[in-house]
């Protein structure tokens, strides 16, 4: 579990860091941080689970929420965004991992 909490932690960080040329990058990296801060909370034992489960539940609302009108896919081979859509799927995708992370962390962390 130990493993898996700083492969998390420093996955969301990584998030984080490549959030940087985003238009809207001040709310990709604080939600990538807090998830990279949880982990490490969790590796430290610093935080009960229920606050990992609150955790989950706001990313997996924010993920629902984010999913795009219409899926297009993601399209890990391009750089480029072909349409917004798949920029609102990619980002529901990173709010689901983070939400299943935190679910994770508040079972077995």
């Amino acid at each position: 579990m130990k493993i898996f909490k700083i492969f998390f932690g420093l996955l969301f960080i990584l998030f984080a860091y490549f959030q940087y040329n985003d238009p809207d990058s001040a709310v990709w990296i604080f939600t990538y941080s807090i998830a990279g801060l949880a982990c490490y909370m969790s590796l430290r034992e610093l935080w009960p689970s229920w606050i990992f489960y609150v955790l989950a539940a706001g990313y997996i609302i924010a993920a629902i929420l984010q999913w795009p009108p219409e899926f297009e896919g993601v399209f890990w081979g391009e750089t480029q965004m072909r349409s917004l859509n798949i920029e609102l799927a990619r980002e529901s995708l990173g709010l689901a991992i983070c939400s299943a992370t935190m679910a994770v962390l508040g079972k077995w962390g």
